[in-house]
């Protein structure tokens, strides 16, 4: 039989009761961070993948973070799908119209924390790769269920998974983030930055005897915007818009009730956006300019930049991509390309291990993050299909039809 017939096998060998009710079960399960944390997922999965014959690890990253791997067959060559394990807060529970871990199912949607972002993705590719199991068996390539912690803090989890060589091997990762299905070959860069600014406390009512930093920190902050316009004057993506730059932190006072004190630092957070092409370093350089040029007499400043993440560009000459776009073909699902607005597990996969990362997964890219966070149930079943079906045509890449 031809991988392309196998490749429908395993798409519907999918079992579709399954994976709604795994996705469900998976949003019952609190795992945002600082709190419950990724633990109950890891203690939940290990022993229901292992049961259906995968061979599992459980990596421990940090204590009560843990990463899980589980693998069907032995061989290089072939196929990693990876799916985060955490979420961020539900915050106010009294803000949601269905309780956050209820997993509720409305209108053809399953509504709560994590279905979106990405409860539903990570519960497609384990079915999909049970499907795949049901069809190869134990395939002559690796496929490789990638499950890491903290992909919503600072990916410690995917940087752990890279570091200790389980990214070696493979000829590329599916991530499968809400992408609302797209073919998403570009990733936005990000850097993280925190700029401290040091003055001289004194009397709000004497401010000659210290030196304020609030000013020369909205200046700074004010400033920002003219470097924001020039680096979008310089580019703008096809698929990924323009690059931001966000102040997202202004932390500022002397203790609390101190109204009429002026206070000796002030901290002020960024959350960059670049596009690919575009100079991490040579942006640190402009914004210590535009710092330097903000401050006040007796204000001094540091700037830390304590995260860079590059921009990813898949080719679509790939034996991945081409997987990806024969899949959908094969299913009958539209190839729509479309870009990452931030960074994922993929962009280290792609920085790091040199893997080429395709993100595409169900769920609207807006919803995360949002109170009443939900995703279609036909998406959900779409993408697992799609993912059994590349993970055979990549397994079965080069090989004689069986």
């Amino acid at each position: 039989m031809d991988k392309n017939n196998l490749a429908l096998q395993a798409a519907q060998a999918v079992d579709t009761a399954e994976l709604v009710r795994l996705t469900q079960e998976l949003v019952r399960i609190a795992s945002y961070y600082p709190g419950p944390g990724e633990q109950p997922v890891v203690d939940f999965l290990e022993p229901y993948l292992r049961r259906r014959g995968f061979q599992t690890t459980v990596q421990e990253v940090a204590p009560g973070r843990p990463n899980l791997i589980a693998d069907l067959g032995q061989g290089s060559g072939g196929l990693i799908l990876e799916g985060h394990s955490d979420v961020v807060t539900h915050g106010n529970p009294e803000q949601w119209t269905v309780p956050p871990y209820e997993a509720r199912i409305l209108d053809g949607k399953i509504y709560g924390r994590g279905a979106c972002d990405m409860k539903g993705g990570l519960a497609a590719a384990i079915c999909a790769a049970v499907a795949v199991q049901k069809v190869l068996g134990q395939p002559r390539k690796t496929l490789r269920l990638c499950i890491p912690c903290d992909e919503e803090g600072l990916m410690i989890g995917i940087k752990a998974f890279i570091r200790a060589g389980y990214a070696e091997g493979f000829a590329g990762a599916i991530i499968c983030e809400p992408e609302e299905n797209q073919v998403c070959l570009w990733q936005k860069g990000a850097m993280r930055v925190w700029v401290h600014f040091q003055g001289k406390m004194a009397h709000g009512a004497m401010p000659y005897a210290g030196a304020n930093p609030i000013p020369s920190a909205a200046r700074f902050v004010a400033a920002l915007g003219g470097l924001q316009a020039a680096l979008q004057s310089e580019s703008q993506h096809e698929y990924l818009g323009l690059p931001w730059l966000t102040p997202t932190v202004f932390e500022a006072g002397a203790g609390t009730g101190q109204f009429n004190v002026i206070p000796d630092r002030v901290r002020v957070g960024l959350d960059i956006r670049t596009n690919p092409g575009q100079d991490h370093r040579a942006l640190e350089a402009r914004l210590r300019q535009v710092l330097e040029e903000s401050l006040g007499a007796g204000v001094s400043a540091t700037l830390e930049v304590f995260e860079v993440r590059p921009a990813s560009e898949t080719s679509r000459d790939t034996v991945l991509v081409q997987a990806v776009e024969q899949g959908l073909q094969l299913l009958q699902m539209p190839v729509r390309y479309g870009g990452v607005p931030g960074a994922t597990d993929g962009t280290f996969l792609w920085a790091w291990a040199g893997l080429p990362v395709v993100t595409i997964g169900p769920g609207n890219r807006t919803v995360p993050h949002q109170v009443d966070e939900h995703i279609e149930i036909e998406e959900l079943i779409a993408a697992a299909r799609l993912y059994a079906a590349v993970a055979v045509l990549m397994l079965q890449n080069g090989l004689p039809a069986a």
